[in-house]
């Protein structure tokens, strides 16, 4: 063969091309190859997780300042709440001092953006000693997370324990200490028993008040698929979780977090936190330099879009893996306030749609796109940074785009003319 052209004269695919229809039909992912790959991706992020914990302890070369994670806001704010302080919490100073003693002098501060009903496990933690506290949380959170996660997938193989294991964010939740495990796995219980135990699920869903802005479009899907028994469920729950906040920790603790929430905009929009760690379009349009204005009116088109494509799903009644996809992939994308760790929710989402390929068709080339996202997402915030690319925002659009194809397909919309119509029996 010669150019692309064999003896008897017929064209060839050549390697690049051959490469390239493989990659699209994604056969070259079958599930031992998902193993190795896994088992390979988590070993050298255990690696370089190692690296990242012996360089901010100062192993490696002399730190200038010391450093912690978010769950030093936590156990700090749990602290003040034992005291009897707890709407110090909120008060950057004294919560400021509370992070030094449960750490060291100098370190950055860590805000407290979360109502006081979060308070009440931070103050349950910070009996503990702070890294008994932070080891604790971490595993219990991952370990319910992983128990939902593979009961949505309906694996229990090594296989799917490896894939979820070595998901990006993983490492970036343990690491920057943050709490999206528990996000992750209140959410996605809260979808596995929406149909067969709707009072539990809006406990769950309830449950997630700690970080309101999450259920933004829950109320609209339960709205919209007449889940009133759910809804009343999720009601109570807030209001019980509300009022024994004001119960342990006073009315004060509330003023003083409206207070600050509303602060909290303000901050949000200056890259005090930086922008290549966000998940939303709102951060994806700041990292580009677009005006805070512009950046929410982008970020609100968005979300209600989202809040359209969840409302028609669960009102036409969908298989549950595509409701619930849905309603994951679309929460993401909603919000202007999502960061990097928040990616675990996407898993939610990720773990619906593989469930439900094993019921219809599913794009040819699907597999070779997330197992895309999955990659790029190991290192997002440098690469965000360095490449001027919002990452994160991006993998989160093009995870929400996938399912609402999906949906979009079971709906009967035609997507055929668009070139999106295609896809084979997985």
């Amino acid at each position: 063969m010669v150019d692309g052209v064999n003896e008897g004269g017929r064209a060839t695919a050549t390697a690049p091309n051959a490469l390239w229809a493989r990659l699209r039909s994604g056969d070259w992912l079958d599930r031992p190859r998902l193993a190795r790959l896994a088992a390979v991706l988590l070993a050298v992020e255990l690696a370089l997780f190692a690296f990242v914990i012996a360089g901010t302890h100062g192993w490696i070369v002399p730190l200038q300042r010391p450093t912690t994670t978010d769950f030093a806001s936590f156990y700090a704010a749990g602290a003040l709440a034992d005291a009897g302080t707890p709407a110090l919490a909120y008060n950057e100073p004294a919560h400021l001092a509370a992070e030094e003693r449960a750490t060291a002098p100098g370190i950055e501060y860590q805000f407290f953006y979360y109502p006081p009903v979060y308070l009440i496990l931070c103050a349950v933690l910070a009996y503990l000693p702070y890294l008994v506290a932070f080891v604790a949380f971490a595993g219990v959170s991952l370990a319910a997370y992983l128990a939902v996660a593979r009961r949505i997938l309906d694996d229990r193989s090594g296989t799917a324990l490896l894939a979820l294991l070595a998901f990006p964010a993983v490492w970036w939740t343990i690491g920057l200490g943050q709490n999206a495990f528990l996000s992750a796995a209140l959410f996605g219980a809260a979808t596995l028993v929406v149909d067969r135990r709707p009072l539990l699920a809006g406990m769950l869903f309830g449950a997630l008040c700690y970080k309101p802005h999450f259920g933004l479009l829950i109320p609209v899907a339960l709205v919209a698929g007449g889940r009133w028994r759910t809804i009343a469920s999720a009601g109570v729950t807030v209001a019980a979780l509300v009022f024994a906040s004001i119960l342990l920790f006073g009315w004060d603790s509330w003023h003083a977090y409206f207070a600050a929430a509303r602060a909290a905009p303000a901050m949000y929009e200056s890259g005090r936190i930086a922008f290549a760690g966000f998940v939303s379009p709102f951060g994806s349009l700041r990292l580009l330099g677009v005006p805070p204005a512009w950046a929410y009116a982008v970020q609100g088109a968005v979300s209600l879009a989202a809040a359209f494509l969840v409302a028609v799903v669960w009102r036409r009644g969908l298989p549950l893996p595509l409701r619930a996809a849905t309603l994951a992939a679309g929460a993401l994308v909603a919000t202007p306030l999502a960061l990097l760790y928040d990616l675990m929710l996407g898993t939610v989402a990720v773990a619906w749609l593989v469930r439900d390929t094993g019921q219809r068709a599913a794009p040819v080339w699907e597999k070779t796109v997330l197992a895309g996202l999955f990659l790029v997402l190991i290192d997002p915030r440098d690469l965000s940074e360095a490449w001027h690319m919002p990452l994160t925002g991006l993998a989160a659009l093009a995870l929400f785009a996938l399912v609402a194809r999906r949906a979009a397909a079971a709906l009967g919309w035609n997507l055929a003319r668009f070139g999106l119509g295609r896809g084979v029996a997985v």
